[in-house]
């Protein structure tokens, strides 16, 4: 006796790989492509230079993890310390200022010292800095 086998149906389409493929791609698109501002302008980040010797002359300001300040190994307050700064430029308007602060020490100690600073007119802020051992 011989059986017939029944005619199997037209393979259809399957639309559910396709699906996957776009799903894959607009992953792989939102992982490669850039999720910040950019500038409207060139924007050429500053470059950090380690292992040299820190120039002679200036006046060096040191920051504590606190806050505190000095001014060329004086305890001072900030009020007084803007005060020195301006009476230095006043002798020498080329002055810079080395700022030597904690490793722990929070920005919000540091960066308004800096505008304080550059508010005062001073042109050269070098921050010391230790390098890395590795």
């Amino acid at each position: 006796m011989k059986l017939k086998r029944r005619p199997q149906p037209p393979a259809q389409e399957t639309v559910i790989s396709l699906i996957d493929v776009m799903f894959f791609l607009l992953v792989f698109f939102m992982l490669i492509g850039r999720m910040d501002a950019t500038a409207p302008f060139e924007v050429s980040p500053p470059v950090s230079t380690t292992g040299e010797s820190l120039p002679r002359g200036g006046t060096t300001i040191a920051v504590a993890e606190n806050g505190m300040l000095a001014l060329d190994g004086e305890t001072i307050q900030r009020p007084a310390l803007l005060a020195r700064i301006r009476d230095l430029l006043a002798k020498k308007p080329n002055l810079f200022v080395r700022i030597n602060a904690h490793a722990e020490t929070r920005l919000t100690h540091l960066l308004p010292l800096v505008t304080a600073l550059e508010q005062a007119g001073v042109g050269d802020v070098i921050l010391v800095v230790t390098p890395n051992p590795a």
